[in-house]
């Protein structure tokens, strides 16, 4: 159990209320656009949580269809109730963590995962070394080529979504602070992940690069850690408030003008700490505050006087929206402006972008038929562009991306917005006399 029982941890009646059962949210339903099955729309599942809020049992094919839920949000932006889904689906799944008792080794795995290598830079460090060794002593190919992976049933089928880790680790650059290039305009603060700093080291790199060529003083905060986000999802509130406290501390009264973020998912959360921390006393204010000063990396720099001198960067793209910076950020238009002000780019749009790829934090890893059947689609709409590249604005994506270029793409290669920006800041420029 996560610990004690919050008035947050279950669907609140108020929100439950705003559903009137339209059906408008179904055809924005990845899962429900698969299966058309009613109990795996948001309808469905509010109908569900309803019954359940009446007394109903919390039984398992309840567990089931709310687990199968890729809480990607795109029925709030179908939504004309105003239905906040994401709080919903959350609050249901911390309510089944509560009231129900996973099997003995689904119980460890949770621990082990969530408390325990998440949050914690060593044990990432070494689970990310033994990783790296994995896959760079030639062990990976040799395991992949012999076949042998069919024969080892589940471990066999996740082995090929083992994300690449890239060398040396970002945790290098954790306590720095980059000086902007030329005058200083903002002081702020990057959030690196967990994750992110073992298998996304590069781009975080490219992101500080960014930052800074746009008159941002970079400070990587020391005491920061995990955003939450994942134990968010699978209703682990409680760890997450941990996190989330600790996040606040780290970096609320550090005197930025904003604290930034380069993966949507992450953003989604830690706009919403006022939210998780909204019944603790102690917290609750400064909760608010710091949700305030977040902003998605896309967001800041789009509101800003981005840097003009970029160098030409000759490619085809199509961008992908991020779910939870699409529907639960509402951010969209940002990273949009910031490709089509990169010379040399042609951007063109997929259809359906911001329908879910089945990335979903770790949706891929516990439902990954389900992930890959959205994959296989969302590659089609990618394919059709035309496009050798596909952009993005959140790892998670990413790695899902990648996955499905090698299964069911064209060799296109995957990238972030800031790896975009990177290029173009990085690349020959012509002489100022002549723009």
């Amino acid at each position: 159990m996560a610990g004690s029982e919050a008035p947050t941890d279950a669907p609140q009646q108020t929100d439950l209320d705003r559903c009137v059962h339209c059906g408008l949210c179904l055809n924005a339903c990845p899962t429900y656009r698969e299966l058309k099955v009613e109990m795996d729309s948001p309808r469905g599942r509010i109908y569900q949580m309803v019954q359940v809020a009446n007394g109903a049992p919390i039984t398992e094919s309840y567990i089931g269809h709310i687990e199968l839920c890729l809480a990607c949000r795109a029925c709030e932006t179908a939504c004309p109730s105003g239905v906040e889904y994401g709080r919903l689906v959350e609050a249901a799944r911390a309510q089944i963590e509560h009231r129900t008792r996973r099997p003995l080794a689904t119980r460890l795995l949770r621990k082990l995962v969530f408390e325990y290598l998440l949050p914690n830079r060593t044990s990432l460090r070494v689970a990310g070394s033994a990783l790296y060794l994995y896959q760079a002593c030639g062990l990976r190919k040799l395991v992949r080529g012999s076949g042998v992976l069919k024969a080892m049933g589940r471990i066999g089928e996740l082995e090929p979504l083992t994300p690449p880790v890239e060398r040396p680790f970002f945790y290098r650059h954790i306590g720095r602070v980059f000086p902007a290039q030329g005058q200083r305009k903002h002081r702020v603060a990057l959030l690196a992940g967990c994750i992110a700093n073992i298998c996304f080291a590069r781009l975080n790199e490219a992101t500080v690069r960014v930052l800074q060529a746009n008159g941002c003083e970079v400070t990587i905060p020391e005491r920061q850690t995990c955003c939450g986000a994942l134990h968010v999802h699978a209703g682990l509130r409680e760890t997450a408030r941990r996190l989330a406290r600790r996040n606040v501390d780290a970096l609320l009264d550090g005197g930025f003008d904003a604290v930034l973020t380069n993966a949507g998912g992450c953003g989604s959360t830690l706009k919403e700490y006022d939210e998780l921390l909204e019944h603790d006393p102690q917290y609750a204010a400064r909760a608010r505050r710091f949700a305030a000063l977040v902003k998605d990396v896309n967001e800041f720099l789009a509101a800003s006087e981005l840097n003009p001198r970029l160098g030409e960067v000759r490619a085809t793209v199509t961008y992908q929206d991020s779910c939870h910076l699409a529907h639960g950020q509402r951010v969209r238009s940002a990273p949009r402006q910031l490709l089509q002000r990169v010379p040399g780019l042609t951007l063109r749009e997929m259809s359906m972008s911001d329908l879910c790829c089945g990335s979903a934090g770790i949706y891929n890893v516990v439902h990954t038929d389900m992930a890959m059947a959205l994959l296989e689609k969302k590659m089609r709409s990618i394919n059709a562009t035309g496009a050798g590249r596909i952009v993005t604005a959140n790892p998670g994506c990413m790695l899902q991306l990648r996955v499905g270029v090698t299964r069911y793409g064209h060799g296109q290669q995957v990238s972030h917005v800031m790896e975009i920006l990177d290029e173009a800041y990085r690349a020959p420029k012509p002489p100022i006399e002549s723009q």
